[in-house]
């Protein structure tokens, strides 16, 4: 069976991370989360001592950083200039400032060239706000995974507390997932938007599995299902 591409978009905090590496793993396909791309920018300004409006200079660092990720049973493993960031990019700093960092076009158009490059090959779970509508829109599969503001706070809240990375209540996250929601919709580039042809998915009443059987569903209904 020839491989294909999965474009899983939706708001913060929708489960889209956690079920995309999941299809991909039950698929024997490759999981790109390019969320983790932006974090990882946002961790070097903050790193080098920039201001995440200071847009020319936050730009230039980005061409000069190298991102890698790496596939692991346990997730993804984020690469920057050598040094290992994957739950350093999952700390509330990180979270405060990365939809800025990814409003700039500079960064997108940088990041989206990147991400383009990895679907090239198919074989790709890609997740994000903009993957169907802009750096996949040829892709087979099409999802638009959401939940309710107060159930992505709560999904999120719970990941925070296992993590140990928790330092906001549940009130002050959810108000928090509501503030990213409609920064990342009034961004002037590749706003978060539902693909015309993306199956609508909420997630509210679903469990983890429940998502990821009815998506690898779609992929049979629709290309047969992978290897």
């Amino acid at each position: 069976m020839e491989k294909f591409n999965i474009a899983i978009d939706g708001p913060a905090g929708a489960g889209k991370s956690t079920i995309a590496r999941l299809v991909a793993g039950a698929l024997g396909f490759v999981y790109v989360d390019t969320g983790a791309m932006y974090r990882a920018v946002t961790w070097k300004v903050q790193q080098e001592g920039l201001l995440p409006d200071q847009e020319q200079e936050v730009a230039a660092l980005a061409n000069r950083m190298q991102i890698e990720l790496i596939p692991r049973e346990e997730g993804q493993q984020v690469i920057v200039d050598g040094v290992d960031v994957t739950k350093e990019i999952r700390t509330t700093a990180i979270t405060d400032h990365v939809s800025q960092i990814a409003s700039y076009g500079a960064i997108r158009q940088l990041l989206v060239t990147l991400q383009k490059q990895m679907a090239i090959s198919k074989g790709v779970v890609m997740d994000g706000r903009d993957i169907g509508t802009h750096v996949m829109p040829d892709a087979e599969i099409k999802v638009f995974l959401t939940a309710s503001v107060k159930e992505r706070a709560e999904r999120r809240f719970k990941e925070m507390q296992n993590s140990g990375t928790c330092t906001l209540t549940l009130s002050e996250l959810e108000q928090d997932i509501a503030r990213r929601d409609q920064l990342d919709q009034d961004r002037e580039i590749s706003p978060l938007r539902r693909a015309h042809d993306a199956v609508l998915m909420d997630s509210t009443s679903m469990t983890i599995e429940e998502v990821v059987d009815e998506i690898l569903g779609l992929c049979k209904d629709k290309v047969g299902g992978g290897k």
